[in-house]
Formats: structure tokens, C-alpha cells, sequence
């Protein structure tokens, strides 16, 4: 073999047994094949270089091979082999489906068919990116797909094939190659980067492998172009891999996430800023921040078992460290605030800006940036503990309060010194009700009035029962504003006891009996008698009269 050519050339598998990460499909195909039940129509689809038009060749050389498919061509290629390798076998037509899209097109081809194969055994039609076609040539391959004639074979590839019609897809035997796994293609360039007697780490062969995202074809590629840039006695190491391919080193971004949970504007506007200048795209350091969001949120289920080239064991480490220490509802608001940039990024006439202010806007909306990390997390630290605590306070004694807002911290409310001597002293409900209405506190007044049960009321103490319609600030900030009036920490507390009517459900009770009194009176009875249809709208109290 030609030792000029390119090495995804050059190391094209030439029989099923050379081919990695699909055995399945090969031993498929190959059985079938052996057995003389070789399908009508193939079709094959999967993601770029992972083998769709290798396998199509492969096939076809079994089919048409001298030596039989037991005995398929490895080196010493047969007439048939060699001119299939070399797409100018006059019985296999190769045709790109971009350059053959009409249906007239698909005309010649089909008049072509008509006629048996000149010196193989059978007739084949490899048609690449068979989805480009057009729907009226995609109409007039659907007959001769179903019944084609005994020494015809159709090979189709594809790396959309939600563009092809159902009505094509359930004429073939389809076969969905998978990308290949990131342990096996490292073998793999690492055998060839052997034979080819170049030198390359094996970080700068796991980042050639992950950059290749499954591909084969991208991976020899990369490799290609790896080696080609290596002096004489020269080794591709990592850190010349991430200059030649634009990548940088996880670990820096991982010390920009680190940096940003402290807070530190200028360390991570400067990291950014090397990354930047290092070539990689404004784009790409997004995706990549994306990456590293998604293994600090998800650090705990992730093995480093070797099939994952993404992290190595400093790296992984230190993202576990950090990410014990974090809340996982921001980092799921960091993940949406990305999304939406990168969304964002193409209508922004400078990216790199833009991705800088992105990176300012996430300290300031966790507040990062007005808080020490390390104070974040003794914060965090001390939540949790009062938590275990309360938990196993409420297993020892069963209390009848649900939630006692004393617990909480209140914020010191300012306090005017020419008000000190004239403390305010509430003595009853009715006084805290008259209190809201004067300190025109109208939303407090209302849930007073509305959806409070009064269960007790005493000086600095008031609890309450349980009503699902309360607002759920009301307690917090009902205790701020009677610190504010009365200088002294009130507890409200919740109660399970069945507290009192409200104040708004009493009035009703009371307007109620009034109405009912007032049609039992004389007066009413008297109306009646001269103004039959007369009715009671309303009744005002004169408290200057007793009778009725």
C-alpha cells in the first residue's frame, strides 16, 4: 500500500475482521452473506467516519471477491478487490447522492441495472449520502428497491436519515453504526502511531480521541496531522496536541470555576483571557463550560473506569473537592444562564465580550462576588447542622408548633433614638389590627383580618393556627415590623390547635345577626305593611337609641 497517503486512507479496514467497535453488525452481514442471503438493499447510517462507505466496499468486495468471502482479500487483492478499493469496478457504480439528485439521474442509473454484470457476480450501486437526493428520485428507486432483479445489490449511506422516506428505510436492511468507544479507538491510533514509528503521548492521544468525538476518520486525521508537525526525534506531547488542535487544558478551566465561586473578577476575567488568546473560540470555551458544569453537578456517579478521556485523576479530584461544597440548584441556574448565552452568541457583534460579561453577571447573581467563598461555605456548613439538630430535636419531643420564626434571623431594623422612650405597647389582636391600619401596613392588615386564626395572644408572644391561604412571608415579616414598633423580639409560632374565626368571618357572623334582628323588629314589620315589596338593604346602628 501506498505509503504517501493519508493515514485514514492507508489503514482503510479491507475485511469485516479489520473493522472496530461494530462486530455486531459485521457478523450480521457477514453470516448473510455466507449463507447466500445477502439482502436486496443495505443501508447504512451512523455519524461521519465511523465506517458507512468502508462497510459498503467490504460488502461489495464479499460479494464479488474470487476467493470467496472465507477467504476475503486482505494484501493480495484480486482483480475484483482491487478494482472496488479503487471505485473503477465496471459492476459497482460508487455515485455521491449529492451529485446524482435528479430523478433523471436516478433514470440512467436504473436503465443501467437492466442489463447483468459484465465479469462479477453481481451488479452493486454504492450511493453515498443517499439522503441529498431528491423525493421525486427517491420515488422512482422504490420499485426496483423492493424486487431489483437476482444480480443486483443496492448500498446506501447516510448521516441524516430523518431525511430519508420511510417508504426507502423499510426497503432496506438498515444497520445503525455507533460511534466508537473512546478505549477502543485509543488502541487503535495508538497501534498505528506504532507503525507509522511516530512518538505521541498517550495524554495526547486520549485528547486526539476525545476532540475525534467517535470518529475514526477525524482521529486518524488529527493523528496525521499530529505526527506531520513532530521534528526529527521529537514526541507529541499534550501540551503541544492542545496548540496544534486549539484546545486548551481542563485544569485551567476548572481554576476559572473556582475562582468564579470565590468571587475573584479579575482572576477569572484573566483566565478567560488566556484561554482566549490560546486560540480557542468563544463558542468552544462555552461548550467546554457546559462540560465542566455537567461533571460538577455530576462528579458523584462518574467512574474513571478508562472508557472516559474527559477528565484525568488531578482533574477529577479536584472537581469532587469543590463541587462537595456547592449548592446543586446553582449550578442547574448556572447550566440554563450558558444554554442561553450560547444561544445569544450569534447575535453579538463581539463574542468574546459577551463572554466575559457573562462571566461577571454569574458572580453577581449568587452573589459571589460580596461574599468570601470560604464564608459561603461555614454558612452552608452551619445550615446543615442546625438541620440534623432540628431533625433530632423533633424525633425526641413531639411539639404542637410546626415552625417557630424566633428561629430564625431577623435583620436589625433602624431605630430612631427620640423613639426609644416611646415604645409602643400592644395589648390586644384588635390593638396589633388598629396598629397595621395606622402604620398604613395594608398588606399585613389584610391577613390579619382575612387569614389569621387567633389561637393565643399575649405581650411578645402570639400563635396562630395553620391556614394554607396565609402568605408565606406573612410571619417573617410581621415579626420584622412588630420589632420595628416595640424594640423587643416577638415569637409567632404556628400552631396544630384550632385556632379562632377570623376577624373578617366574625364581622360577617355579627352583620348576619343584625340583619336577622332588624327584620324581627317593629319598625321592619310595620314598612312591610305599608310597602309590601320593601326590602332590607342595610341597617346603621343609633346608639342613642335602645328600643327598636
Amino acid at each position: 500500500m501506498n505509503n504517501s497517503k493519508v493515514l485514514a486512507l492507508k489503514y482503510r479496514p479491507q475485511t469485516f475482521d479489520q473493522l472496530i467497535g461494530q462486530e455486531v453488525i459485521s457478523e450480521t452481514i457477514y453470516n448473510s452473506i455466507k449463507s447466500g442471503k445477502s439482502a436486496n438493499a443495505y443501508l447504512f447510517t451512523g455519524i461521519r467516519g465511523v465506517g458507512k462507505t468502508t462497510f459498503a466496499r467490504i460488502v461489495a468486495k464479499s460479494l464479488n471477491c474470487e476467493n470467496g468471502i472465507d477467504n476475503l482479500c486482505k494484501d493480495n487483492f484480486c482483480q475484483h478487490c482491487e478494482s472496488i478499493i479503487n471505485s473503477n469496478h465496471i459492476d459497482v457504480l460508487e455515485v455521491n447522492g449529492a451529485d446524482k439528485t435528479s430523478i433523471d439521474d436516478i433514470r440512467d442509473l436504473i436503465e443501467f441495472s437492466r442489463y447483468g454484470p459484465t465479469s462479477a457476480k453481481y451488479k452493486i450501486f454504492i450511493i453515498d449520502e443517499v439522503h441529498q437526493i431528491s423525493r421525486n428520485a427517491f420515488n422512482g428507486l422504490l420499485k426496483i428497491l423492493e424486487e431489483p432483479p437476482q444480480y443486483l445489490r443496492f448500498i446506501l449511506a447516510t448521516t441524516e436519515i430523518k431525511k430519508v422516506p420511510i417508504t426507502i428505510v423499510s426497503r432496506c436492511q438498515r444497520f445503525d453504526l455507533s460511534r466508537i468507544k473512546s478505549d477502543q479507538l485509543f488502541q487503535f491510533i495508538k497501534k498505528i502511531t506504532e507503525k507509522e514509528n511516530g512518538r505521541a503521548t498517550d495524554d495526547a492521544l486520549k485528547l486526539i480521541v476525545k476532540i475525534s468525538e467517535g470518529s475514526v476518520r477525524d482521529a486518524l486525521s488529527l493523528l496525521d496531522r499530529g505526527l506531520m508537525s513532530n521534528s526529527d526525534g521529537e514526541e507529541l506531547d499534550l501540551k503541544k496536541a492542545q496548540k496544534i488542535y486549539g484546545y486548551f487544558d481542563k485544569s485551567s478551566l476548572i481554576d476559572l470555576f473556582e475562582n468564579l465561586f470565590k468571587g475573584d473578577e479579575d482572576q477569572v476575567i484573566n483566565s478567560y483571557r488566556k484561554i482566549y488568546e490560546a486560540g480557542v473560540e468563544p463558542k468552544i470555551f462555552l461548550n467546554d463550560f457546559l462540560e465542566i458544569l455537567y461533571y460538577f453537578k455530576n462528579i458523584s456517579s462518574i467512574k474513571l473506569d478508562g472508557t472516559n478521556f474527559s477528565l484525568n485523576d488531578e482533574e477529577f479530584n479536584k472537581i469532587s473537592k469543590i463541587s462537595s461544597e456547592l449548592d446543586p440548584k446553582d449550578l442547574i441556574l448556572f447550566w440554563q444562564f450558558t444554554i442561553k448565552a450560547i444561544d445569544e452568541l450569534d447575535i453579538v457583534n463581539d463574542p468574546n465580550l459577551y463572554v466575559e460579561m457573562f462571566l461577571i453577571r454569574l458572580m453577581y447573581l449568587k452573589d459571589f462576588k460580596k461574599a468570601d467563598f470560604k464564608d459561603v461555605l461555614i454558612k452552608k456548613d452551619t445550615r446543615d447542622k442546625e438541620s440534623n439538630e432540628q431533625k433530632i430535636s423533633s424525633n425526641i419531643k413531639t411539639v404542637d408548633q410546626i415552625k417557630n420564626i424566633f428561629q430564625q434571623d431577623k435583620p436589625t431594623p433602624k431605630i430612631k433614638s427620640q423613639d426609644v422612650t416611646n415604645e409602643l405597647i400592644i395589648g390586644s389582636f384588635e390593638d396589633l389590627i388598629d396598629l397595621c391600619n395606622k402604620k398604613k401596613e395594608i398588606k399585613l392588615k389584610y391577613e390579619l383580618e382575612n387569614n389569621v386564626n387567633l389561637v393565643t395572644f399575649a405581650a411578645g408572644r402570639i400563635e396562630i393556627a395553620f391556614n394554607e391561604n396565609l402568605d408565606k412571608d406573612f410571619i417573617k415579616d410581621l415579626s420584622n415590623k412588630l420589632y420595628e414598633w416595640t424594640y423587643k423580639r416577638w415569637i409567632i409560632s404556628l400552631s396544630k390547635k384550632e385556632g379562632a374565626i377570623s376577624k373578617k368571618q366574625e364581622k360577617q357572623i355579627n352583620k348576619n345577626k343584625i340583619f336577622e334582628d332588624a327584620k324581627k323588629s317593629t319598625i321592619y314589620k310595620k314598612v312591610l305593611e305599608t310597602f309590601s315589596d320593601a326590602e332590607l338593604i342595610d341597617v346603621k346602628l343609633n346608639e342613642d337609641r335602645k328600643d327598636d
